[in-house]
């Protein structure tokens, strides 16, 4: 077949990647994937579900149950791969931990039966174990003849070690827009958010810490915490909460989804997600937030510094660090103008880089590239 009738039907893609649940942001860009109508134009395609945990806390675990569903998987792709004989496998690995180890034989499977292979990462870590001598000889091998797609320019030095610049293409995450996004409603208060799961490693301590470092200082706001209860209990929370004497300061709402999350967006002048997460890359609700015209502050974790533009559409501030997080609030709420015009900036921001369709866009052209790559 010569290159212009290769080129007249779609090429193969096997998506081997994880989508909900759990709920987190790689689960959630497999399922954009998935449902993308310029993805499936584009391409023949094929999905196949990587995850194997049944929920947040349960990634990157192990166990008999786990096992037994990994033998299976193996099988599946296998003959699935015999079967579709595609051009190009996309799968979204984990970056350590027995969650690689299980990728890595993944990965190395497709490579024996002589696969192109891609792979997205969504998570990070492997400079924190690349100088163990199991995990730096696997890396080795595994990332042989790959080509890499990560979603911020600072996350390549997280695999520098191993991947040459030139086999690696950045795509930052989007997310679908509102249609509608309602006129802010007017409050007394200047209201902040915090919208995650309910996890220390998220910075739900360091932001409970500087409010009762604002209320302290005498400043006057609210702070919502939203999010599904996770190694942080309603108990503590409120216990700690009643502690601090910050009943009338900060109240928690328990996971909200849909027009229900959408009412906090709407009320909120201040976005903040203090972050030290471990598999934090590309934070989605951040462009949530964006998308809704709310300045945000969050830390130098992952990709994060790729998303907000210090000092223009936010602040970053250091990890574990609420005395500096309190004063870059406190900054804000007696600068109400400048916090609206951070916000404005970054609605700006995430229509000309963040949305869903921008991804989608720039997925196929990269998938496509490398599709046709040494053809």
């Amino acid at each position: 077949m010569n290159m212009k009738n290769y080129m007249n039907n779609k090429s193969k893609i096997l998506f081997i990647m994880h989508m909900p649940p759990p709920v987190h942001g790689a689960a959630m860009m497999g399922k954009y994937i998935h449902d993308s109508q310029v993805i499936n134009q584009a391409f023949d395609c094929r999905y196949f579900n990587l995850t194997l945990a049944k929920n947040l806390q349960d990634i990157g675990k192990g166990g008999i149950r786990k096992f037994k569903d990994f033998i299976r998987q193996l099988w599946n792709i296998r003959k699935e791969v015999k079967a579709f004989q595609p051009d190009l496998c996309y799968v979204t690995p984990n970056a350590k931990g027995g969650a690689f180890y299980k990728d890595f034989v993944v990965v190395m499977m497709l490579k024996a039966m002589r696969q192109k292979v891609v792979i997205h990462y969504h998570n990070k870590g492997i400079a924190t174990r690349q100088h163990k001598f199991l995990d730096n000889f696997l890396y080795r091998n595994f990332f042989k003849n790959l080509k890499v797609i990560l979603l911020a320019e600072p996350l390549y030095q997280d695999i520098s070690k191993y991947v040459k610049r030139e086999n690696v293409s950045i795509c930052p995450n989007g997310i679908p827009t509102n249609e509608i996004i309602p006129l802010k409603t007017s409050h007394p208060n200047f209201n902040i958010l915090f919208l995650s799961n309910m996890m220390k490693e998220k910075g739900v301590w360091d932001l409970v810490e500087a409010c009762r470092l604002l209320k302290k200082e005498g400043k006057k706001f609210h702070c919502d915490f939203v999010g599904k209860w996770s190694d942080i209990t309603e108990t503590d929370f409120y216990s700690r909460i009643q502690e601090d004497g910050l009943e009338q300061y900060i109240t928690a709402h328990g996971a909200k989804y849909g027009d229900e999350k959408n009412a906090f967006f709407q009320k909120t002048d201040l976005f903040v997600f203090p972050t030290y997460y471990n598999n934090e890359c590309f934070p989605l609700v951040l462009l949530e937030a964006m998308e809704q015209g709310i300045a945000c502050i969050s830390t130098n974790e992952g990709g994060i510094s790729a998303i907000i533009q210090e000092g223009k559409t936010g602040y970053i501030v250091k990890k574990q660090e609420p005395q500096i997080l309190a004063g870059k609030i406190e900054y804000l709420i007696d600068h109400p103008d400048i916090c609206q015009r951070m916000g404005q900036t970054g609605k700006d921001r995430f229509d000309h880089e963040f949305t869903l369709d921008k991804f989608e866009n720039q997925i196929s052209k990269i998938l496509k590239t490398i599709i046709f790559q040494d053809k």
